[in-house]
């Protein structure tokens, strides 16, 4: 970006970067509502196509991403799900093995136990946290590590840093979800991870109007998952690039809200006699708070918690507040609830789930920007209720 510096604030890169030259002098880029563009006919040129993901909105939401997580490249998606599949497909081929982290994401666990293994990938869930035990579980054909930055839907916080060196010292790439944590808390490529990935339709869009998805690294490694967004057409389209760039300007306000309010709502709802476990990695129990601590710039604005009298009580919470929105997802500035078990990992097996941890009581809160002290209060007058 012209004239500014690379150690500039995050807040003002998020405004800035990619937005210059600016189209006839427009403050905001618009739309390019372009499905293609004209071929200059040079032979090292490639055609800009919305499918290539070489647009001008996709293009700028690309720059502002790597610049935000430090990364070479960058590359955006039609969703999430687009992100982590063409990126794991771009490195993995038949027989090759994929070594993940248990707990993750209802759609990543299903396409880990369900389509890769389909494909020929053999998929193995790391156990515990010992990388000499991780070593044991290596079958010579070891390709990505993959792992969530913050845990969906029980906000465990795995030892990133061992699982980079590991990676690194067996010659894998390594791969992580940070769409919790995003690049204002936590930026894995600072730690030793290749890729970072995204469901922008959470913090990075922040207001529930987008699907979108993004992947940032070195530019050989983003190159690789291109080609493959190339064969199977999970490509942004222009308007989604613009309400997706609108959002991530705001994201350091955004953030700074979610971290305050969840923290002071996951303190109140810890010390209610109602609740019998609260998740959230800012809290001194949490068991990888000091991990956490150390990682992060901040705790995000997820929090999961167990209600003294499982699936009912946790229905009758759900009921009774009047501020979040019964709803899946997670990330926008309306505050969200919802039992996991009956949408993000309703395709897990239920034995499974349940062994993972992921009760039928479990419910999770994504903390919106709402007034902290309403957002207190609601949960107080449902507890109580």
């Amino acid at each position: 970006m012209a004239g500014r510096s690379r150690s500039s604030s995050p807040d003002t890169r998020a405004v800035h970067t990619g937005e210059e030259p600016r189209v006839d002098g427009s403050v905001v880029q618009p739309i390019f509502q372009s499905a293609m563009y004209e071929y200059s006919g040079a032979e090292e040129s490639e055609p800009r196509y919305i499918r290539y993901g070489n647009t001008p909105n996709q293009a700028t939401v690309e720059k502002k991403l790597a610049d935000l997580e430090g990364g070479e490249a960058a590359m955006v998606t039609a969703s999430g799900m687009a992100a982590i599949t063409t990126t794991l497909l771009g490195l993995l081929s038949p027989e090759d093995q994929l070594l993940a982290q248990p707990s993750l994401y209802g759609g990543t666990h299903e396409l880990f136990t369900s389509a890769l293994p389909e494909m020929g990938i053999d998929v193995t869930f790391l156990e515990g946290e010992d990388p000499r035990h991780w070593e044991t579980q290596l079958d010579g054909t070891a390709r990505v590590v993959y792992a969530e930055s913050i845990s969906n839907p029980l906000m465990e916080v795995a030892d990133l840093e061992a699982v980079a060196e590991f990676a690194h010292d067996h010659d894998l790439v390594a791969v992580i979800d940070n769409t919790f944590a995003t690049p204002f808390n936590f930026r894995p490529l600072e730690v030793g991870f290749d890729l970072s990935i995204h469901s922008a339709t959470k913090y990075l869009n922040g207001h529930s109007d987008v699907v979108a998805g993004a992947v940032v690294g070195p530019a050989y490694l983003v190159r690789r998952a291109r080609g493959r967004l190339k064969q199977f057409g999970g490509s942004l389209d222009p308007h989604a690039g613009f309400l997706l760039n609108r959002g991530m300007k705001t994201l350091g306000l955004r953030m700074r809200r979610h971290n305050e309010s969840a923290l002071t709502l996951a303190r109140f709802l810890e010390g209610r006699d109602e609740v019998s476990e609260v998740n959230y990695p800012g809290l001194p129990t949490h068991p990888a708070h000091e991990r956490a601590r150390s990682l992060f710039d901040g705790y995000g604005g997820m929090i999961s918690l167990e209600l003294e009298g499982g699936r009912a009580a946790a229905e009758r919470l759900m009921d009774r507040l009047t501020i979040p929105v019964v709803a899946p997802s997670l990330g926008g500035v309306e505050s969200l609830v919802t039992r996991p078990a009956a949408t993000s990992h309703a395709g897990m097996d239920p034995e499974e789930r349940r062994r993972l941890g992921i009760t039928d009581g479990l419910v999770r809160v994504s903390v919106g920007v709402e007034a902290t002290e309403d957002l207190v209060a609601d949960f107080e007058q449902a507890l109580e209720g």
